[in-house]
């Protein structure tokens, strides 16, 4: 009797010993437990009612089980991803309000605001309304009524800005914010589709379509401290509305904007007061005399310097000319700069045919009322019907002529600046300007202006001078402003550091 189970065995080593390329010995002592003996060579039990009780049950086909659902991202991953965003949106607010608050000037903040909030709304176009200066006393704007001047736009002309300055204050998102700013610092208002909200005004309603903007999105410029200075609008051209995120991210960025604008509003309000007094310090008008026309041009630095000129008519159809400088800046400076001017006139007035002698005494006057300051001056005294000026100068620049044979300037004596020396004196100069000639008088301050060194300085005024066009030499207005434009090619206010510039052309028939 055949021993079946040895048999499968056998057949099984010699199939495995086949495709392992080794011998049935070598496969079964390889397949065999160590220290145990073989399952299928191990005594049978003995056999209930024809069932043999060591072959297994037979397999059968297992129910479907359900599929496994994904296991949900773990709670660490969430706020991981979550705090991913937070860092995100405060990175790009840092940098943003770090580019606002780069902007000194109060035009270059608004623009600089609108691109940022435009950027984080999700907006293509905007403007910024500002509140007009208000009469403390009245409580009442000092403008029209109408409501405020629209500052800046983004994305939209002179004439859109026109346009929507027609739609009445009150029928406004931002006329409404500046109008509740008054008792508090008021909210955005979002309006998601302005030409499908029955309560719009109709002349709003007129403009939304004719500008092609369908939702705007309407911040404050306010703050507990500052105030409402006014309001940021962004427009949409299609329906929409920013999400909570974008609201929270604007409305922290306009926070600092606030008040990095308040600081520049109060700064444009002290450089426009300044500059206010140092004209009313300054001629109102130049005289007329004879025989010579005069022009002038004066240019407020930003903190206010106390550079001036002077033109005053004196006896005999005498002219007297004058430029200088008092050193420092704010409002001690143009103080003290139009007590030197006045000082200037009466002694132009008594003994104006001696500039030594008027440089002496404002000297002398310096020294005992303001023994701490300093300034320079130049007086001219000029006798138009005879083409003849005498001139003495006090640590000034030297006058510059400029005509169609020479463009030089003036050969005067080296001196010190009043109020340096015990006393003040040096040689004066005459000079005899040819007929169409000008004599240009100016402040350091132009060529401080340039950035260059004062030789350097001195060479470019002397080239824009030189490089006046001969059609513009009969008016000395037109020559001051060639010259200004080609030493500062950028604008008065654009280089150098800030300082005064007085320029003052007199030509002579």
């Amino acid at each position: 009797m055949l021993d079946i189970t040895l048999r499968v065995r056998v057949d099984v080593d010699a199939l495995i010993a086949a495709q392992n390329d080794m011998g049935v010995c070598d496969a079964i002592e390889r397949n065999a437990p160590a220290g145990k003996p073989a399952a299928m060579s191990a005594p049978h039990l003995p056999k209930v009612a024809g069932i043999d009780s060591t072959v297994p049950a037979p397999a059968h086909t297992p129910s479907t089980l359900p599929p496994v659902p994904a296991a949900p991202p773990a709670a660490g991953a969430v706020l991981q991803d979550r705090l991913a965003g937070w860092v995100s949106d405060l990175t790009t607010l840092h940098e943003l309000t770090e580019r606002l608050i780069r902007t000194g000037t109060l035009d270059d903040a608004l623009e600089e605001l609108l691109g940022a909030g435009a950027a984080l709304v999700g907006a293509r176009r905007g403007l910024v309304v500002l509140e007009p200066p208000r009469d403390a006393a009245r409580d009442s704007p000092l403008e029209d009524d109408r409501g405020p001047g629209l500052a800046k736009g983004l994305g939209l002309t002179r004439s859109d800005l026109g346009h929507i300055e027609t739609v009445p204050r009150g029928a406004t998102a931002y006329g409404r914010i500046l109008d509740s700013g008054r008792s508090g610092v008021p909210g955005p208002i979002a309006h998601p589709d302005l030409l499908g909200d029955d309560s719009l005004h109709p002349l709003h309603r007129e403009v939304a379509a004719r500008l092609g903007y369908s939702a705007s999105y309407t911040v404050p410029l306010a703050t507990e401290d500052a105030g409402t200075l006014g309001a940021a609008v962004w427009l949409y051209d299609e329906p929409a509305t920013p999400v909570e995120r974008q609201c929270h991210l604007v409305g922290l960025y306009m926070r600092s904007a606030t008040e990095h604008l308040g600081r520049l509003i109060e700064l444009e309000q002290a450089r426009a007061t300044v500059a206010t007094v140092a004209e009313e310090l300054l001629p109102s008008r130049l005289p007329r005399v004879p025989g010579v026309q005069l022009a002038a041009r004066h240019h407020s630095g930003p903190r206010g310097g106390g550079d001036w000129y002077d033109a005053l008519p004196l006896p005999e159809g005498a002219l007297g000319l004058a430029v200088g400088s008092v050193s420092g800046r704010g409002p001690s400076a143009l103080a003290a700069m139009g007590r030197l001017r006045a000082s200037l006139r009466a002694y132009a007035v008594m003994e104006g045919e001696d500039p030594v002698a008027v440089l002496s005494d404002l000297e002398l006057l310096l020294r005992l009322t303001e023994p701490a300051r300093t300034a320079t001056a130049l007086f001219a005294y000029a006798e138009p019907a005879e083409r003849k000026i005498v001139l003495a100068g006090a640590g000034h620049t030297p006058p510059l002529v400029i005509g169609d044979q020479r463009t030089e300037f003036v050969e005067t004596s080296l001196s010190a600046p009043l109020g340096m020396l015990a006393c003040w004196e040096a040689p004066s100069v005459e000079l005899r300007p040819q007929p169409g000639e000008t004599v240009l008088l100016y402040t350091d301050g132009l060529l401080r202006r340039t950035g260059d060194p004062m030789d350097r300085a001195f060479t470019r005024l002397h080239s824009a001078a030189a490089g006046v066009p001969r059609a513009l030499r009969g008016d000395p207005a037109a020559i001051a402003d060639h010259v200004l434009r080609t030493v500062l090619p950028e604008g008065p206010d654009a280089t150098g550091d800030g300082e005064d510039i007085v320029l003052l052309a007199a030509r002579f028939d």
